[in-house]
């Protein structure tokens, strides 16, 4: 029996932790070996002199879901994964969303049925609890974070999602007792319908008002709020897509604090700004998504996040929706009001060439940070290490041969995800995956699509080690 299915030679391996010049290799889709030379009998796939990093971990992704009236997500789990997999990834977790009035077992197994057979890469599921009944709180979240599906996330905006104050305090106890990790959508409900409904009155509805709707004292309230619920239950909580200084400020005096308060920034953060929601004929819709996106003093602040570890993970929130249809952005006309139009924009594909162009390649933070934050750190929050997230041996082969000095123009055309547009249209890179293997397999080669929908698997995952372990009450724990 060969000792090895394949050795990947001539690449510089890059973890979290370290860069070296070595072999790596593999059998039955895990790393087995680490060496300045492997078996050169052994099946070789040459990585030409690139750097070979673990493969990216997505984990805040929005695919396949219900999305309410007749608007329609773009992406299914195949062109969602597809596209996540020529970006460099080998691992998303996208949300089982229970809808208002329905079990949420009935919703994880909706989302499994979904996704069965279609993926390319590997994937989990994080919950969404928008209706904590009794028998939600009491019977299903814990026995599913059992299960493995070890985190969740609450919504304090939005109709047909938000919890209330009452809501959120018992929803955290829930995940204080069981060891789950809330994530949370921190943007206040109240203050956004009064600016909306107050917008309105004044014809204030293109869609670059729907930043004004949403500013950025909106995101501190909620943040702050959700930071002090936190501190009074004693439950750890990950605030997604932070997109300001105020926000940021927050989740620092937390952390200051003692707090297990965790952070995380988008793309679109660094990248894209209000004014980007200007635009004739509804172009502006295409750049609706919430948080929006806010001015350059706000994405100076999310690189300092970045930089200062105020943020753990960056994550794309792909939540993609097809522009010109009826079914999407544009579902109520050509003048729909911005209220109207469905939040979230395209983004798994780029999200790691994005973060390497602008913060490695702009010397903003080191090849080991741009690791952890598009992988390794993804993978110890949400209960995926030590399989997932490192180039070590024991882990799954999820590689990505990635060439650093690559310069791509991001265009529509060469993008494998579903919407018909990308908010980063013209966006220049210079640093692109190759090659990207999941457990060994190569799914994609020289940028073409190689492996086969289906080869993905869905990962139970393991309590966070960020979150307290299960059953243990604080005077128990001692923290």
């Amino acid at each position: 029996m060969a000792e090895f299915d394949l050795v990947i030679r001539n690449g510089t391996v890059v973890t979290a932790s370290d860069t070296t010049k070595c072999e790596v290799g593999i059998k039955d889709g895990r790393i087995v070996a680490l060496a300045e030379r492997l078996d050169p009998g052994a099946p070789t796939l040459d990585a030409g002199g690139r750097l070979v990093m673990p493969g990216g971990i997505d984990s805040h992704v929005h695919i396949d879901q219900y999305s309410g009236d007749d608007t329609v997500m773009a992406d299914d789990f195949r062109s969602g994964t597809v596209s996540a997999a020529c970006g460099g990834n080998t691992t998303v977790i996208p949300f089982a969303l229970q809808v208002k009035g329905g079990s949420l077992r009935a919703a994880v197994q909706d989302y499994h049925a979904k996704a069965e057979g279609k993926c390319l890469i590997d994937y989990g599921f994080h919950l969404i609890v928008s209706d904590p009944s009794e028998s939600v709180l009491g019977q299903e979240l814990p026995a599913l974070v059992q299960d493995g599906y070890t985190s969740f996330k609450v919504f304090m905006t939005y109709d047909d999602l938000k919890l209330n104050d009452r809501e959120l305090l018992e929803t955290f106890d829930v995940a204080r007792n069981e060891g789950a990790l809330v994530m949370v959508h921190a943007e206040g409900y109240d203050a956004i319908k009064f600016l909306t409904e107050r917008l309105e009155r004044a014809g204030r509805t293109d869609p670059y008002h729907h930043a004004e709707s949403r500013p950025i004292p909106v995101e501190r309230e909620a943040t702050h709020r959700a930071i002090s619920f936190a501190e009074i239950v004693d439950v750890p909580i990950m605030i997604v897509h932070v997109s300001s200084a105020d926000a940021i400020e927050q989740i620092r005096w937390a952390q200051s604090r003692g707090l297990k308060v965790y952070g995380e920034t988008c793309t679109q953060y660094l990248t894209l700004t209000a004014d980007d929601l200007k635009g004739l004929n509804m172009e502006g819709a295409k750049y609706v998504c919430s948080p929006p996106p806010r001015d350059l003093e706000s994405q100076k602040a999310c690189w300092n996040g970045l930089q200062t570890g105020v943020f753990q993970v960056f994550s794309s929130d792909h939540c993609p929706f097809r522009f010109d249809t009826p079914a999407g952005k544009k579902r109520h006309g050509e003048r729909t009001a911005f209220k109207w139009v469905p939040n979230g924009i395209p983004g798994v594909e780029v999200r790691m060439p994005i973060l390497f162009s602008e913060g490695v390649g702009k010397g903003r933070i080191t090849l080991q940070e741009f690791v952890a934050m598009t992988s390794t750190n993804h993978a110890r929050l949400y209960g995926l290490a030590p399989r997932k997230g490192s180039i070590a041996v024991g882990a799954d082969a999820d590689i990505v041969i990635w060439d650093p000095e690559k310069k791509v123009t991001i265009t529509q055309d060469i993008m494998h995800h579903g919407a018909d547009y990308t908010p980063y249209e013209g966006f220049e890179v210079i640093g692109w995956p190759e090659t990207v293997l999941v457990r060994g397999t190569k799914v994609v080669h020289k940028g073409e699509v190689v492996g086969t929908p289906g080869h993905g698997r869905f990962l139970k995952r393991d309590l966070s080690p960020f979150a307290r372990p299960r059953g243990v009450r604080p005077t128990e724990y001692g923290a």
